[in-house]
């Protein structure tokens, strides 16, 4: 058999076409054909909780992952069946970050930030504290007063901002420092014993910048924001990052589209087995 393959694909408007662009009919189609070959370990990466991440795979018949990298890196499952079973070492591994606290003493020193409101209980998890803000195009303000508040903690803290374009709301999740879905990726791909050269991780949005500009092969889907399209591309190392931009198959390059063309751009040999051998001569 082939090398395994580590395809790590975030969910909302990369996958899942949930975005305002249109999702090309073939896509969806092709990504469930591959990702069914024995070769490939597929992991779904979001910020969605366990419940948001099944009702996603359930809405849009999604192919069940072996992995969800969940709570924007702060928890790690594997997926059995039906049975999500939480990586232990995962959350041992990011414990100490927090000195001890839960999240409810974090959100206690939060309470009197009036730009910050905080997330339903089922968005919140053992080491992420979410909350809802306005959509700022430069939130360093409001990170940097809550890093002061947090600071007497002693609390290790990543902090992690997005807009959701959808509702043109911010989204502030803390996690612990070493939390992240860059960190919960690398962790996985270790663990598995999988070659940085046979992982692609896919994305679209500020959430997933840390993991597009990084050493880990990635694609951005053609469907991003412009100004992600932008960071990403200045910031990136060129060798690790592919722009999405239509054209495999005759596709526009959005969501699944995208996550198949960076596959290919990055491991050739995937091309063919996206197509049946019958029509491999046609394309």
């Amino acid at each position: 058999m082939d090398p395994l393959i580590l395809l790590a694909t975030d969910l909302d408007r990369t996958l899942l076409p949930n975005g305002a662009q249109p999702e090309s009919p073939l896509a969806r189609p092709l990504f469930k054909r591959l990702v069914a070959r024995p070769e490939i370990r597929l992991a779904y990466v979001s910020g969605r909780h366990p419940a948001l991440v099944e009702a996603a795979i359930a809405e849009y018949a999604l192919p069940r992952p072996a992995f969800v990298i969940a709570d924007v890196g702060a928890s790690i499952y594997a997926i059995d069946a039906d049975a999500w079973q939480p990586r232990q070492d995962w959350l041992d591994a990011i414990a100490p970050d927090w000195n001890g606290h839960e999240r409810a003493d974090l959100a206690a020193l939060l309470r009197d930030i009036a730009d910050l409101t905080m997330q339903e209980t089922a968005k919140q998890g053992v080491f992420k504290l979410s909350y809802y803000a306005a959509p700022l195009e430069n939130p360093a303000d409001l990170l940097n007063r809550v890093r002061d508040r947090l600071a007497p903690s002693g609390a290790e803290v990543n902090l992690i901002w997005s807009v959701d374009e959808t509702t043109a709301t911010g989204l502030l999740d803390i996690l612990p420092a070493s939390a992240s879905k860059l960190h919960a990726l690398e962790f996985l791909r270790a663990r598995l014993g999988i070659e940085l050269q046979q992982t692609l991780f896919a994305g679209d949005s500020g959430n997933d910048m840390e993991v597009l500009v990084s050493n880990i092969p990635a694609v951005l889907v053609a469907n991003a924001q412009d100004a992600v399209r932008a960071e990403a591309a200045a910031r990136a190392n060129p060798a690790a990052l592919y722009l999405a931009g239509g054209g495999l198959f005759g596709m526009n390059g959005n969501y699944s589209a995208g996550i198949l063309e960076g596959l290919v751009h990055f491991i050739p040999e995937t091309r063919a087995w996206l197509v049946p051998a019958t029509l491999q001569t046609l394309f």
